[in-house]
């Protein structure tokens, strides 16, 4: 996966978590559609997150390929 596909998965995120909030204005959102947003949240964050180590990595004249995807609980920690 390269920045450019990163980047897209993020728009694609984007787009749905915006979707699901349009189709709920004004009110609540509950069961399915709380989880489905949280989960966008999550994506979302393990998306900037690796292109944050992509970005760094070739900054450090390393090998942007070795960046992976962490797992929720490390990049939901980091806002603690």
């Amino acid at each position: 996966m390269n920045d450019q596909d990163v980047l897209a998965q993020i728009e694609r995120l984007l787009a749905e978590e915006h979707r699901l909030e349009q189709r709920h204005l004004g009110e609540g959102l509950a069961g399915q559609d709380r989880q489905r947003l949280r989960e966008l949240a999550v994506g979302l964050d393990q998306c900037w997150d690796l292109l944050r180590q992509r970005r760094a990595r070739r900054a450090a004249g390393l090998d942007p390929e070795g960046a992976d995807v962490r797992s929720e609980s490390t990049v939901e920690g980091y806002r603690q």
